[in-house]
């Protein structure tokens, strides 16, 4: 088992700046105390996240840290062109010394998806799309691809990533189907939610992997994604949970509520 961090970085008490100093002070001590990886989320328009732009923190995140692994989970892709975004994949890998894990995802948010223009009933599609342009520019020389949403033709590509073929993929799965292709691709996966649900995504997983031919000792990372607030008693922990919970649940709230989802 090993443990990493999963960081929303929504609104706090401190000017922008220093809440990005001591965001990145804490990073340093994960990176100290052991931790495999941190995490980071990327919203837009929201207290939610004050990171926005994954890869402008984890760039930074990258020159204070040496053996933590750093990486968005999930990079929206349907926010970002993807031959730019794998060009940034490529500077990080390189910037953090071959030590960027790669979360992609369609959006889980259809007003953030609006604010950038893009139809929330198309961002699956787009999604599928922009996966594989990022694909063939981080394994080929060449990007060819011509789809709806993405046409390229003879893009000549110069960068490649520090770790090869390209660097880990994340990807999150909240029911047991969602299972199935990144099992067959041998994508790591993050889940959440009851234990039950988690016992019957992981077991999908585990079948669809050994469904392809995959020997179980290469099994990709089965992540669970849990809340954990550690002190030097129950009772105290339980103490800072409930005086930090509000804040944080006021965050991820406000915009649902305001738009309606």
């Amino acid at each position: 088992m090993q443990f990493g961090i999963f960081d929303q970085n929504d609104h706090g008490p401190y000017p922008l700046s220093e809440q990005y100093e001591n965001r990145l002070q804490l990073i340093e001590f994960y990176d100290q105390a052991g931790f495999r990886t941190y995490h980071m989320s990327e919203h837009h328009s929201t207290p939610l996240n004050l990171t926005p732009s994954p890869s402008v923190f984890l760039a930074a995140a990258a020159q204070r840290t040496k053996r933590l692994r750093l990486g968005a989970l999930v990079y929206v892709l349907p926010a970002h062109h993807p031959l730019r975004l794998a060009e940034e994949i490529c500077m990080l890998d390189h910037l953090s010394r071959g030590r960027i894990e790669v979360g992609i995802g369609r959006g889980a948010s259809p007003h953030e998806l609006h604010y950038f223009g893009v139809d929330p009933d198309q961002a699956q599609a787009m999604y599928v799309e922009a996966y594989t342009v990022i694909m063939q520019a981080l394994t080929r020389a060449e990007v060819n691809f011509q789809g709806k949403h993405y046409q390229f033709a003879n893009v000549p590509i110069d960068l490649k990533p520090a770790q090869l073929p390209h660097p880990p993929l994340w990807y999150a799965v909240p029911v047991p189907e969602g299972a199935v292709w990144p099992a067959q691709n041998g994508i790591n996966i993050v889940c959440g939610g009851p234990l039950p649900r988690v016992r019957e995504i992981t077991d999908r997983f585990r079948a669809e992997w050994a469904a392809a031919g995959n020997s179980p000792d290469q099994l990709p990372l089965l992540g669970i994604n849990r809340f954990v607030v550690a002190a030097d008693s129950d009772r105290e922990a339980m103490a800072l949970g409930r005086r930090a919970w509000p804040d944080f649940y006021s965050s991820f709230m406000k915009l649902w509520k305001k738009h309606g989802t």
